[in-house]
């Protein structure tokens, strides 16, 4: 697991600079209002739970947290090791990849897929197993990118709320002139809130975990591949060729001379 540092640098220079410019501009703490926080985030957090559930908003809290901590796999080190494996199973036969196992211990699917070719699990089942795995965990990335993009719109429609309500109570003091402005400024840092919490966060979230999923999904259909290819004993020169054929042109492999 490393530090996403693209994630981590641009939303934090991001508030940093929005940062810089309030306190530049004097007052900071005007930008401070515990109610104004109170209707933007619970209210956001609420409204999301209910279009979803609890569950699928944990989910996604959990895999926004691997998004930011993220192992990164380059498809081309990913598709050399496959091959090894593969060309290994070929020379030293099935059940030679238990050697492998302690080392995929981390590698999730491909783990799995290696452990059943290795206890002798037939190709169709093997990749039956592993392509529902798969299929699931699609599911709940899709699921996830959708509470984030459902929270995006959530949270300017909760700031705009904030701001009705404080304009509510603006005009019913308006026997105080003194008071509009200061209320004015209230009224308007719910909006201010919801569309930072909408384009600084969720936005650029669901945003870096679409671009992950397509990345993990890459991987993980090469590990069915090398699965299945290995459980039929095929030439590994037939999983090289299977590999490229879902590779970018630029990453292909060239395994065997």
């Amino acid at each position: 697991m490393s530090l996403d540092i693209a994630t981590v640098v641009g939303i934090s220079a991001a508030f940093l600079l929005i940062l810089a410019a309030i306190v530049i501009g004097g007052r900071p703490l005007a930008f401070f209002d515990l109610p104004s926080i109170f209707i933007v985030f619970g209210g956001t957090f609420g409204v999301t739970v209910a279009c979803f559930s609890l569950r699928d908003t944990a989910i996604a809290f959990r895999i926004v947290g691997q998004t930011v901590f993220r192992a990164s796999q380059d498809p081309v080190e990913v598709a050399r090791h496959l091959m090894q494996l593969s060309d290994a199973a070929r020379r030293k036969g099935h059940l030679s990849l238990q050697d492998y196992l302690p080392e995929l211990i981390n590698s999730g699917l491909l783990y799995r897929g290696v452990a059943m070719v290795a206890d002798g699990s037939e190709a169709p089942e093997v990749e039956r197993i592993m392509q529902s795995e798969l299929e699931a965990t699609t599911e709940r990335q899709v699921r996830t990118v959708g509470v984030l993009r459902k929270a995006a719109e959530i949270s300017p429609a909760m700031g705009l709320i904030g701001t009705l309500v404080g304009l509510v109570q603006m005009l019913g003091n308006l026997e105080d002139p003194s008071t509009i402005g200061p209320s004015m400024a209230v009224a308007l840092i719910t909006t201010f809130y919801g569309a930072v919490l909408a384009n600084l966060v969720f936005i650029p979230l669901a945003a870096k975990l679409e671009r992950n999923a397509s990345e993990d999904a890459l991987i993980n259909e090469m590990h069915v591949m090398a699965a299945g290819s290995i459980a039929r004993q095929e030439n590994p020169r037939r999983l090289e060729m299977l590999l490229n054929t879902v590779l970018p042109p630029e990453n292909k492999i060239v395994y065997f001379q």
